[in-house]
């Protein structure tokens, strides 16, 4: 053999061996970090372009999306927490998996992603707030926080029993969750790792480092903070989630002394209130200034945890083969119609954050603008992890609107359904149907006359969702046919029609 030919065979060699190397690399499973909030809405997000984006809320949570992908039309099936958890887990809409209000009852026997991916060869983790009683299946290590949770010093529920944690509670979810990652994997399995932060929820009280991270902003106000819900139904009006009214001064705005936090926090905002003790519209303002102040100085927190677990895998090793999702179990009211919380199919609180990265598979920056909905989470994860998808999830993997592949049959509408009334803050029962541009809603029960009114929404002349259209004679053949598709989607979801 010439001196040529033996350099060209050890060059073969060394390209042979690459290929054979990168091949077992993108064959091998992934591991999954599945980061979820609660009640982070897409307008507290700096990668959704929203009107907070200015304030630079989310720079490690943006990290994802600029080298990843982020989905624009992702929603929920049922915008409260509890349910919204379930059918994380199950894949199911709320009617089928029981878990339709945060009060019902969870079938924890009931078939569950992570019980699939257990049994085949994943490790499965969850860690911080899921909202549903009982004992947790499927996990082979897991610590919640029991119902709500709480900001500081948390309690945690395991599979040894209650103990309490000292610190703030986003902070220690995310210590233990890189603990695990560090000291307890098995390093030579994939993994699935569930990381739940309470925050943002109601009643916003960030770490004491974060809490004046905002004090001389003003924070840009919705045009709609002072809707008078024209043209809308019973619900809007009857609604108690409105800053004005329903949002409360000592627990809400740490004005009382037993609003969940450090003794003395809050002495300077009590001194403010106490000195020029706002009224009328300059009450509302300042309750708006106060909440938003509160509710991004916890989403700054989470987003500082996140950014460590981001640097967690990279110093690692670990990011080249970990798909990292961020997400939330719905959206929120962040003032828009004068409200907070969530539970109205109006988009604010339909729609929810969904960012993903996944090094080698997903172009970095790209945006998608399919219809996704939180009943495709559990089928994306056993599609990731490469194994088969139950026939009875009612979702659908969106592992090829990751790889920008968008199959020719994907959906063209979803369903929704909220059913906790009566309850907290007074929201009606109601379904609805939407695609990419209009919005049907049925509101029904016995406290709505008729037994049912109906809301339309052009959504491209009004995303706001201002104007009720349903009696305008120009929607007419519209109104037929989303009903008609509403019809054909409580069919295909097994849907109940009470």
């Amino acid at each position: 053999m010439t001196k040529q030919n033996l350099i060209n065979t050890k060059i073969g060699a060394l390209f042979l061996f690459a290929a054979c190397n990168t091949l077992q690399a993108t064959s091998k499973k992934p591991n999954i970090i599945w980061i979820f909030s609660d009640d982070h809405s897409v307008q507290a997000i700096g990668a959704y372009h929203g009107r907070f984006a200015p304030l630079n809320p989310t720079p490690n949570i943006d990290k994802i999306a600029n080298e990843g992908m982020r989905f624009d039309r992702c929603y929920v099936a049922n915008s409260i927490c509890a349910p919204s958890r379930a059918t994380l887990l199950t894949g199911l809409h709320s009617h089928l998996n029981g878990k339709i209000d945060n009060k019902a009852p969870f079938d924890h026997n009931q078939q569950q992603f992570q019980k699939i991916l257990q049994k085949n060869g994943y490790q499965t983790v969850l860690i911080g707030k899921i909202h549903i009683d009982g004992k947790m299946q499927g996990f082979d290590h897991w610590e919640v926080l029991p119902g709500q949770g709480e900001y500081y010093n948390p309690e945690f529920i395991s599979e040894s029993g209650k103990y309490r944690a000292n610190g703030y509670v986003t902070d220690i979810i995310t210590d233990k969750a890189l603990d695990w990652l560090q000291n307890k994997r098995d390093k030579n399995k994939p993994f699935m790792l569930m990381i739940h932060h309470k925050s943002p929820h109601r009643n916003w009280i960030p770490a004491q480092r974060d809490m004046h991270k905002y004090d001389n902003v003003e924070i840009p106000e919705p045009d709609n903070l002072f809707d008078d819900y024209n043209t809308r139904t019973t619900a809007a009006h009857k609604q108690k989630m409105s800053i004005d009214i329903d949002m409360t001064l000592d627990k809400d705005l740490k004005l009382g002394d037993d609003f969940g936090g450090p003794a003395g926090m809050y002495n300077e905002r009590k001194e403010w209130f106490a000195k020029n003790n706002p009224t009328g519209k300059d009450l509302v303002h300042w309750k708006y200034q106060t909440y938003l102040k509160d509710y991004l100085s916890c989403v700054w927190g989470v987003d500082e945890n996140v950014g460590r677990v981001l640097d967690y895998l990279e110093k690692n090793g670990l990011d080249k083969n970990t798909v990292v999702c961020y997400s939330s179990d719905q959206g929120f009211y962040n003032g828009e119609h004068g409200w907070f919380d969530k539970r109205f199919m109006y988009e604010e609180s339909f729609r929810t954050p969904l960012l993903v990265r996944w090094p080698g598979h997903i172009k970095a920056g790209s945006v998608n603008t399919d219809l996704v909905q939180n009943i495709d989470f559990a089928e994306t994860f056993l599609d990731l992890a490469k194994t088969k998808i139950p026939e009875n999830m009612q979702g659908v993997s969106i592992v090829p609107l990751l790889k920008s592949k968008t199959p020719a049959d994907w959906r063209r509408s979803l369903y929704y359904h909220y059913y906790e009334y009566p309850g907290a803050h007074n929201v009606r029962k109601h379904e609805g149907v939407t695609d990419k541009r209009y919005k049907l809603i049925r509101f029904y029960g016995k406290d709505v006359p008729g037994g049912g009114e109906w809301e339309l929404y052009d959504l491209e002349k009004d995303p706001s969702e201002m104007n009720n259209v349903y009696d305008n004679q120009e929607y007419a053949e519209i109104v037929v046919q989303l009903k008609k598709e509403l019809a054909n989607l409580r069919v295909k979801y097994k849907a109940n029609l009470d």
